[in-house]
């Protein structure tokens, strides 16, 4: 394929090649030639342009295929338009010639439709250049027309629509004419006809203006005509041209054209009235009402009717929201006028009336809901609401009861009622939409939507009275806070109107309808509601019997109550069940012999009451089995058993009554029916297994004896054929924008579809899609569909034997029936059938024996050649799971092998394509039989079919069934893939573009294809890269197809490709392609440019983001996307068209795609992302204006109060985004968080100012988040105060981040102030309304949370400033204080909880951050002493703050306390597991109810660990020791102190003591943290397990709770058990070190306990003999310690597992393994180093609470270890620093060492015995660490040594071996040439040799001086060059003078003489002084201090040794001379300047 991109066709490739690679060689080459063009010089293109145009025109009697066809044209129109033009009129000629021909054979019809084709392009690209020849072209191609059969009219149809596109006004000449020849084509037979013409004619109302002007009436019912019998295309395209024509009629300015047609502007009112009459009267035109019109025997046919809707649309959409704004009313009453039957003979019938309906919602939704902004809906919500009002007062008028004499007649109630009905959804559906932003439309008094509402409730018809009640049911979803307000106000009017009939239905309906918004409002109703409901449905079913007039009314309210109560879920039913399975006893005869008496007394209307209240009855079990699962325990199951026999008994009796009382019961009698089927369906089948066989005996009945004569398939067949195989039955059944109305074509004639007036009972359940109303389909349909179900399950249960009949019974009834009857019992049958093999598969049942199967089959086997294709989708599918169920390889290929030899010998279509699918469907349910020959003959026959050009359909169904077996038989099909792709791309080439069904299929076989090759695509061998290019050839085929469904497939085969094989997808063309169908009107093909899209910017965002953006700038004609892409981007768009799309899925998908891009480039493209989302959520600033300030003066935010940041500022510039809904704008606010998150991953500038603006200062083009700030408070500040709750949640949510994220951030322009501090004002005012009394509780907890954040991010440092903020928490505070009495009933109770737990841990947590800050504060105290006095200011400021914070809580701790311990107590009771449930107060607990306790639980869960912290902080702070003096009693109205736990009145002490509510509250917390320690749950928040950690940190910081602590010795070992575990299942290195520090403090508190009891013991025994005091600690006298009793044994478990887990070399197993031994050091991260030393520490401290026998058996475990970390860690750092692990492990060796129990009486002996072998490890660690490669610090290990010297008893260190190693090592390290290390030994040595035991210093003393005093000497020669040797010297120095004072007389003068020299010669002369380095001067000045120390001291041997040396004498002389003048001249400058001493002085001191 490569050889085909060249300019010329490469004539010698092409014709070795054989006829289909010809084809595809060709395509490519136009493909390639296609994009060369444009981009070829001009001069090229000259040179090679005759050859070109040669080629190009002999390929057209080629008999090009449909897609090469129109790439010839494109390229010789480019060609022509870019080279030269003379020979384009003899290529128009010879186009003309072809077309002219008179051959008729169809060999060569691709011809001639090439020629046409051709023309098209050719005057579409070059329009006027060939203005003179255009009108003998026109003139040919409409004479070619007439006898051109439909691919010739329709290619003609498409070319004429690009002559007039090119030729623009040019071609007025010829308008008539064209329009004459597509007015013929609009009524065509051929759909594909009619569509191309519509899009011929839309093209000509362009320039021909008679078209809406004088013919506009002709054009209209042309249209009309042309809906009659059309499909979907031809709808969309022809209420295209009928919309915009229409709009073009009402907007042109050229009123009169010309004086003689004497036209004058047309008005809104007639455009109407044209669409209307279509509406109304279909296609007959307006003067030619026919005869039967005129009888009022014609119904308007559905197409036209449809049609019509979508016109209303277009026509709407055309002139755009603005001018629905002017002229809603009008275009209001003209749409409701189409329903108010004020043309009665329009509307015949319910099923009528119900399309109409349908249809004028359609046109509502589409245009209100789609068009409309916010701000405009809430208008037109207005103008509904006055319709609603004049229609009531109509119907009042007919209805007062004064004028019943004179009582209009009913035809006026009648009219008004499908008014109101489509009034009031659309009302609901508007609210729903608008969310809470339509409070304030609610709340406007002189609309009174409410009340126009709950005025027809009482309406006399139930249509309007249920759709009342369904729009209030939106009007409760929308705005939460009306639930209850509306409940209680329809519960009082039904008590209050009991009396009327109309009320109870209409008023029951509403709260049935308002229970089933609750479980969308995720804030509730009271629980007490449930209670008042259930008294109210009891009353009205027991009042039934006593009003005949009301008995039926009074029984239907009374169940429907119930079956609605129970979508309350369990938590409200449990309370009420007793009652109802009372009620549901006795609603039927306990005993047959009853319900033999029933039909003796009864008459027709006791029946219908009867009938009523049980269907009632068995719903409301069906509603309560369906919501209250978690009740059905099997004594529940039982107690609903007693009636089922009953009521199948009832059912197998009413065909005998409905005999004897005549059609009256008819409708109750079925729905009685449907009722009791739908219950059975969901009971499970063991409950009534004695009914089977007279459940099955009726359902045969109704399936094989339908009451309906309506053709059901389209709703009954649709669940039970496979989604994928739907699409073979056209867009019908396919989701489109226009289903709404579409649905109703499907049902055959008869039924419009459903109406919620068919089954009240569907006004509570929850539907699948959110806003539209439910339509329950009429009974006697909707019993045919619960009765396939309910046999399905039947089936499956019942015996095989059984089956066999049921079968044959079956199959009778079929051959029995004849015509139409047959089709439909032959429908409900096979319908039944397939849902027990459903159920069978499932459930992987058996079907039976070989009869059984027998019967299946044949059953089966007839629907497959059924006439109606669904039945044959359907059939299909059972066929496979036939064999599914059966599961037997023969039976298997028995199957096949009938399809197989079927379609060999059937010629009809139907049998072909029917078995041709099954063969596909057996593939899908056997995942591909094993077997290669079955695979080969099914592709074989497949193939076959797909070739059959004489039938699509059979074309279509084979291919597809080819794309199912290629996409399930898997590997095995690889053999097939190569002649399969040529079929399909031969195909692709030749099939005409009108078979859209046949290019779909052949698009999923590509799919599947590429599927299968999968990641092989990529290869790079020959083979591969031919099937790579075949794919791509075949996908831009597909591209290019007119059909929409097609370019959808076309996209996703791309989407695959470049999943496998991204390099080799052009990704520029694929995403301008998806660009342009992101608006296309296909809902299928939006999706699939959306889901491709999502994919594409996973891998590579900024590239579609760039492609997009650059695709736009380029502007070639045939890229025009609706979309605005170059001013925001694809992002943008993609925005907006989030913002306008109703569709669930895409909506999902396109903010997939936009998070997906957000993540990728929002830090690159900051300040566009944060453009956008601005642009997004102001763009609703119009509807409530804010604009915040920026306050950078902080003199003025003093002063502005929060009041006036409300100050509107008008943006008047033009918003990319108009009005976005308020769903748009709370994804921009979670954008506007989530761009906060990818700033933070990416780097601290975006969090630094300075920083920030110096990065920018260097390159403009960096942007960091930091300079945004502004804008993203304002941003915050805008959602946070709109009307919309949703948006303020998600703007609090944002404020909350951007405080968190920006609370430490330093204003560089203010030192020491912060830079949110400047925004104080804003942050206040963004958080007042949300404390308002009337804004809803989840509202008000989220901003105590922003609130809490705000006060403890120390942001405002002055009190004045922040007592805003903290008055909004005072004031919460009030309100819980006031408790549960004053809590208004408008939510549920858990919504207080909720609440309430919100202001407590916003409490808490502002507690929490001032008693952090106070700590803070001492240690930031000692620090400001060491640093200048810069740091007295802001440590002032942070004193102050932190102690006003204090302060601040201080006032209400008293409250707090008392709240957050009866939270807590609430906690730990909620935290019982369920065996303990009787043991919790039946009042409910301080915060919660009883019955609310489920739902109360996720508050307390998200709000307790930081309540806990703050509570364990506060008990620490009054040190357990306060008890308040009512204690004892409950001052507040609630249980507060935990001494009410669990304890009755009776039996409770009268008050406690401090000591018992101590004790109370300590186990409380403590409690608490272990139970949740124990076993965090795995998604358990960090911050949740840190501060249950701190909790216990701060319990144990005081004396009180550690004495409990020490003093259990089990507590503690458990706590220590669940800290070890948390420690193993928790990775974070901070809650590992929380959790070390709380071990640190329990072991402390043992230690305290040990001490005690040793001091105790003392005291008492003092006099008694030493001996037998008995052994406090572990190890008792034994030594031994009990695992899982022991606490040590605890301690050790868990320090072991930290230090094996940072230093895996410690474990003895592991030391053993290759990886351990090679010896290369692990450094430890900075976390691994805290995380150890804390473990060293705690261990050095284990011995204190160990027995001295105790003592002995943990030592060497704990040398071992501590030895171990030193070992392991002691490795020499570049800087030189002490490692810390290597610090503690010698601290702790220190602690360890000087342990009492080294010298403990008992112990003495074997701990000197293991201390000497740690020091042999230790010395051995040095000798072996020479072997290995690495820089050992030998400092660290002379000071381990030193620590052993100095530390243990002599005896360890002194016996000689020992002391040898020791000395030598000081020896060698003495020699070091490291100055440090020298330094560091001098001043371990200097410690030893001061050692108070001379038995330990003296042999250091003997063996070292001389060394060290020989090395002072050289020194003498070599002067210290730097400061590091000069330190070493004086260190030196110091020693030997330490040694002096120690040694003994004789030695002492010895030493002095030894001295002195050397500090002599160290001494300088005057002159030397002045030129020498700072080191000598040093030096200098450091000797003669000493000298006049030593001097005094030993006179005599000073003296006598100057004596001896004269030249000492002189230099010591001339030094003290010089030293005491620069003393002179220091005095004299100090005197002088006496301002700078002080601050030297202090400079010094800090030293």
């Amino acid at each position: 394929m490569e050889l085909a991109h060249s300019l010329l066709l490469n004539e010698e490739e092409y014709n070795q090649l054989d006829e289909h690679q010809k084809a595809e060689f060709i395509f490519e080459w136009l493909q390639y030639l296609e994009k060369l063009l444009p981009v070829t010089s001009r001069t090229d293109i000259k040179e090679n342009q005759k050859k070109l145009v040669e080629q190009l025109t002999s390929l057209l009697n080629n008999s090009p295929g449909p897609p090469t066809r129109r790439l010839v044209a494109k390229n010789l129109a480019v060609l022509y338009s870019t080279g030269d033009t003379f020979s384009v009129y003899q290529t128009i000629e010879k186009c003309n010639e072809l077309i002219r021909s008179k051959d008729d054979s169809p060999s060569y019809l691709p011809t001639k439709l090439a020629a046409v084709v051709c023309l098209g392009y050719l005057y579409k690209k070059l329009g006027r250049i060939l203005g003179n020849s255009f009108t003998d072209t026109v003139g040919n191609v409409l004479k070619a027309m007439k006898n051109a059969e439909s691919q010739g009219r329709y290619e003609i149809m498409l070319s004429l629509q690009n002559m007039l596109k090119g030729l623009g006004a040019a071609a007025v000449s010829c308008h008539r004419d064209i329009y004459k020849a597509a007015r013929s084509c609009l009524t065509d037979r051929s759909m594909a006809v009619r569509c191309a013409a519509a899009k011929c004619l839309l093209e000509l109302q362009n320039e021909a203006v008679f078209m809406w002007s004088t013919d506009l009436d002709s054009i209209v019912t042309l249209c009309f005509k042309s809906f009659e019998g059309s499909n979907y295309d031809v709808h969309l395209a022809v209420s295209k041209l009928l919309g915009t024509v229409l709009a073009r009629a009402l907007t042109s300015k050229q009123a009169t054209v010309s004086t003689k047609h004497n036209s004058r502007r047309i008005s809104l009112e007639e455009v109407m009235e044209l669409l209307g009459t279509g509406f109304l009267r279909g296609s007959y035109g307006f003067l030619r009402a026919s005869g039967d019109m005129l009888k009022g025997t014609s119904s308007v046919s559905r197409d036209v009717r449809v049609g019509v809707t979508q016109a209303y649309v277009v026509f709407v959409s055309t002139l755009g929201g603005q001018w629905l704004e002017r002229n809603f009313s009008a275009f209001l009453s003209h749409i409701l006028d189409l329903v108010s039957q004020s043309h009665p003979k329009a509307i015949q019938n319910q099923m009528e009336a119900i399309g109409c309906r349908c249809c004028v919602s359609f046109i509502l939704r589409a245009t209100v809901g789609g068009l409309l902004g916010e701000k405009a809906q809430i208008a037109a919500a207005k103008e509904i609401c006055q319709a609603i009002w004049k229609l009531k007062k109509i119907v009042d008028a007919s209805v007062s009861d004064s004028n019943l004499e004179t009582r209009i007649s009913t035809t006026d109630v009648t009219r008004s009622q499908h008014v109101l009905v489509c009034a009031l959804q659309e009302l609901g559906s508007l609210i729903h939409g608008l969310g809470t932003t339509a409070a304030p439309l609610l709340q406007d008094s002189s609309t009174g939507v409410l009340e126009a509402v709950i005025s027809v409730i009482l309406h006399p018809s139930i249509s309007v009275r249920l759709t009342a009640a369904w729009c209030l049911r939106c009007i409760a979803i929308a705005l939460p806070s009306y639930v209850s307000l509306l409940l209680n106000r329809c519960i009082e009017r039904l008590n209050a109107l009991k009396s009327s009939p109309e009320a109870i239905t209409g008023f029951s309906f509403a709260i049935a309808a308002l229970l089933g918004a609750v479980k969308h409002c995720p804030l509730g109703i009271p629980h007490g509601r449930g209670k008042v409901i259930m008294t109210l449905a009891e009353d009205l079913l027991c009042s039934a019997s006593q009003n005949s007039r009301l008995s039926v009314q009074r029984t239907q309210a009374g169940w429907l109550l119930i079956a609605a109560l129970m979508t309350l879920g369990p938590a409200v039913v449990q309370y009420h069940l007793p009652r109802i399975l009372l009620l549901w006893k006795c609603v039927f005869p306990s005993s047959p012999k009853d319900l033999e008496t029933e039909k003796t007394r009864g008459d027709s209307f006791t029946w219908q009451v009867t009938l009523e209240g049980r269907a009632g009855a068995l719903c409301a079990i069906k509603s309560f089995v369906s919501h209250c699962a978690g009740l059905l325990t099997d004594e529940v199951l039982q107690r609903l058993l007693p009636p089922l026999p009953s009521a199948v008994d009832l059912l197998t009796q009413l065909s005998s009554i409905s005999k004897s009382y005549g059609n009256s019961l008819k409708t109750s009698s079925t729905v009685y029916r449907h009722k009791l089927y739908e219950l059975l369906a969901v009971l499970p089948p063991k409950m009534y297994e004695g009914s089977f066989h007279a459940v099955l005996k009726e359902l045969v009945v109704d399936l094989t004896i339908p009451d309906s004569q309506i053709d059901a398939s389209t709703f009954l067949l649709p669940p039970l054929c496979h989604e994928d195989d739907l699409l073979l039955l056209g867009p019908l059944l396919q989701e489109t924008d226009h289903q709404f109305i579409e649905e109703q074509l499907l049902l055959g004639n008869n039924v419009a579809g459903g109406s919620l007036e068919y089954d009240p009972y569907s006004i509570y359940e929850k539907l699948a899609k959110r806003d539209s109303v439910p339509k329950p389909l009429p009974p006697t349909l909707s019993v045919i569909g619960a009765a396939t179900g309910l046999f399905g399950v039947i089936f499956c249960h019942i015996a095989e034997t059984h089956r066999l009949q049921v079968l044959e019974q079956l199959l009778n009834s079929i051959k029995q029936t004849k015509g139409s009857r047959q089709q439909l019992v032959q429908l409900n049958v096979v319908s039944a059938f397939s849902t027990s093999l459903k159920h069978l598969a499932n459930c992987k049942g058996n079907l039976g024996p070989e009869e059984v199967r027998r019967s299946a089959l044949a059953l089966v086997l007839s629907a497959l050649e059924s006439n109606n294709p669904l039945l044959r989708c359907a059939a299909a599918e059972s066929w496979a799971r036939l064999a599914q169920v059966v599961s037997d390889s023969a039976f298997t290929a028995g199957l096949a092998q009938v399809s197989f030899d079927k379609l060999k010998s059937a010629r009809d279509v139907v049998s072909r394509t029917g078995h041709s699918l099954a063969l596909g469907c057996l593939y899908r349910y056997l995942g591909g039989i094993g077997s290669t020959q079955h695979l080969n003959a099914c592709v074989g026959i497949l193939y076959t079919l797909s070739q059959d050009s004489t039938s699509p359909d059979v074309q279509a169904w084979a291919l597809h069934s080819l794309s199912l077996i290629v996409d399930l038989a898997g590997p095995l099909y690889y053999v097939h893939v190569e002649p399969t792709l040529s079929l399909v791309l031969m195909l692709l080439l030749t099939v005409p573009p009108t078979y859209t069904e046949v290019h779909q299929s052949l698009g999923r076989c590509l799919n599947a294809l590429i599927t299968t090759l999968g990641p092989e695509l990529q290869g790079s061998s020959a083979a591969v890269s031919a099937l790579r290019t075949s794919c791509l050839l075949g996908c831009a085929v597909m591209q290019d197809n007119p059909d929409c469904l097609v370019q959808a497939q076309a996209i996703s085969c791309l989407q695959q490709l470049h999943m496998f094989a991204p390099r080799h997808v052009n990704l520029s063309s694929l995403v301008s392609c998806l660009c342009v169908n992101l608006c296309s009107s296909y809902l299928l093909l939006r999706r699939a440019a959306v889901a491709c899209l999502r994919q594409l910017v996973q891998r590579e965002a900024a590239e579609v983001s760039e492609y997009a953006v650059a695709l736009v700038k380029e502007s070639r004609e045939d890229f025009t996307p609706d979309i605005n892409i170059r001013e925001i981007g694809l992002e943008g768009a993609l925005l907006g068209l989030l913002d306008k799309e109703l569709d669930q899925r895409l909506c999902q998908d396109i903010k997939e795609t936009l998070s997906h891009m957000l993540s990728s480039m929002a830090v690159e493209k900051l300040s566009f992302w944060l453009k956008l989302c601005k642009d997004v959520l102001a763009a609703s600033a119009d509807f409530n204006t804010v604009a915040s300030i920026d306050t950078t003066q902080e003199e003025e935010t003093a002063k502005v109060d929060d009041a006036s940041i409300l100050t509107s500022e008008s943006d008047e510039r033009f918003h990319p985004f108009s009005n976005p809904r308020w769903s748009t704008r709370v994804f921009a606010a979670e954008c506007v968080c989530k761009i906060i998150n990818q700033c933070e991953n990416a780097g601290s500038a975006h969090f630094d100012m300075t920083l920030a603006q110096e990065r920018k200062q260097r390159d403009s083009r960096d942007d960091f988040l930091v300079l945004h700030l502004a804008d993203l408070i304002r941003m915050a500040f805008m959602a946070a105060t709109d009307h919309s709750d949703q948006l303020r949640l998600s703007g609090l949510q944002t404020l909350q981040i951007v405080v968190r994220k920006f609370a430490t951030v330093p204003e560089p322009e203010f030192p020491g102030h912060l830079i949110l501090e400047q925004y104080q004002a804003n942050v206040g005012a963004a958080l007042r309304p949300a404390f308002a009394p009337e804004t809803p509780p989840d509202v008000t907890a989220k901003a105590c949370q922003v609130c809490s954040a705000w006060i403890a991010s120390g942001v405002v440092s002055d009190l004045n400033d922040l007592r805003r903020v903290h008055q909004l928490l005072v004031s919460s505070l009030v309100k819980v204080q006031a408790g549960k009495e004053t809590q208004s009933q408008q939510y549920n109770e858990s919504t207080s909880t909720m609440e309430t737990l919100a202001v407590l841990k916003a409490w808490a947590e502002v507690y929490i951050v001032a008693i952090e800050k106070q700590k803070n504060r001492s240690d930031l105290h000692n620090y400001s002493l060491k640093t200048a006095n810069s740091a007295e200011e802001s440590y002032r400021d942070v004193t102050s703050s932190a102690s006003g914070l204090v302060d601040l809580v201080q006032a209400d701790l008293g409250t707090l306390s008392k709240l957050w311990l009866a939270a807590l107590q609430d906690f730990a009771l909620l935290n019982l597991p369920s065996e303990y449930a009787s043991q919790l107060p039946a009042e409910g607990g301080a915060f919660y109810t009883a019955e609310t306790i489920e739902s109360a639980r996720p508050h307390y869960y998200s709000s307790w660990a930081l309540i806990l912290y703050a509570t364990a902080l506060w008990l620490t702070s009054t040190g357990f020791i306060v008890a308040d003096p009512d204690e004892g009693v409950a001052n507040l109205s609630r249980p507060v102190t935990p001494t009410t736990m669990c304890q009755d009145s009776s039996t409770r002490p009268s008050v406690k003591s401090p000591e018992d509510v101590n004790t109370d509250r300590f186990h409380l917390i403590l409690g608490i943290s272990v139970e949740f320690l124990c076993s965090p749950r795995s998604d358990a928040a960090m911050e949740n397990i840190i501060a249950c950690l701190h909790a216990l940190q701060a319990l144990f910081d005081v004396p009180w709770p550690r004495s409990k602590i020490g003093g259990d010795q089990e507590l503690a070992v458990e706590l220590l058990n669940v800290l070890h575990r948390l420690i193993l299942t928790r990775e974070s290195p901070d809650i590992q070190l929380a959790a070390l520090e709380v071990v640190r403090l329990i072991l402390f508190a043992a230690q305290e306990h040990v001490k005690e009891k040793r001091r105790s013991a003392e005291v008492d025994d003092g006099a008694a003999e030493k001996e037998t005091l008995p052994e406090f600690g572990e190890g008792k006298d034994t030594g031994g310690l009990v695992p899982g009793k022991s606490l040590v044994f605890a301690t050790l478990e868990l320090c072991v597992c930290i230090l094996v887990r940072q230093l895996p070399q410690l474990n003895p197993k592991l030391t053993c393994s290759p990886a351990v031994q090679s010896g290369k050091h692990l450094l430890l991260s900075e976390d691994g180093s805290r995380l150890v030393s804390a473990a060293l520490l705690i261990l050095s401290d284990v011995p204190a609470i160990c027995s001295p026998e105790g003592s002995v058996s943990v030592l060497p475990t704990i040398l071992y270890l501590i030895i171990g970390v030193l070992k392991e860690t002691v490795v020499k750092e570049q800087d030189g620093q002490l490692p810390l692990p290597v610090a503690a492990s010698l601290q702790a060796l220190k602690g360890l060492l000087s342990s009492p129990m080294a010298r403990a009486e008992k112990s003495r002996t074997a701990w000197t015995d293991l201390l000497r072998s740690a020091l042999v490890t230790v010395l051995d660690c040095w000798d072996q660490a020479d072997g290995l490669l690495r820089e050992l610090d030998e400092v660290s290990l002379l000071t381990a040594i030193t620590v052993f010297i100095l530390s243990t008893s002599p005896e360890v260190t002194t016996i000689e071996c020992l002391q040898k190693r020791c000395i030598d090592k000081f020896k060698v390290t003495l020699e070091s040439k490291d100055p440090v290390v020298q330094y560091k030994c001098y001043q371990l040595l200097h410690s030893i040799f001061q050692h108070p035991n001379k038995t330990v210093s003296y042999p250091y003393i003997h063996s070292l001086v001389s060394s060290i005093v020989g090395k002072l000497q050289e020194t003498e020669k070599s002067k210290p060059e730097n400061a590091a040797e000069l330190q070493v010297v004086q260190e030196g120095i110091k020693v030997v003078t330490a040694l002096t004072a120690a040694a003994e007389e004789e030695h002492r003068a010895h030493l002095v003489t030894c001295l002195l020299p050397i500090l002599i010669s160290f001494l300088l002369d005057e002159n030397a002084l002045g030129s020498a380095t700072n080191t000598a001067k040093n030096l200098h000045e450091f000797a003669l201090q000493n000298l006049m120390q030593i001097g005094p001291q030993y006179s005599s041997v000073f003296k006598k040794l100057m004596a001896s040396s004269p030249t000492m004498k002189a230099r010591l002389e001339s030094a003290v001379k010089g030293n005491q003048e620069s003393i002179k001249v220091k005095t004299a400058k100090l005197a002088k300047n006496p301002g700078k001493s002080s601050s030297i002085q202090l400079k010094t001191n800090f030293l």
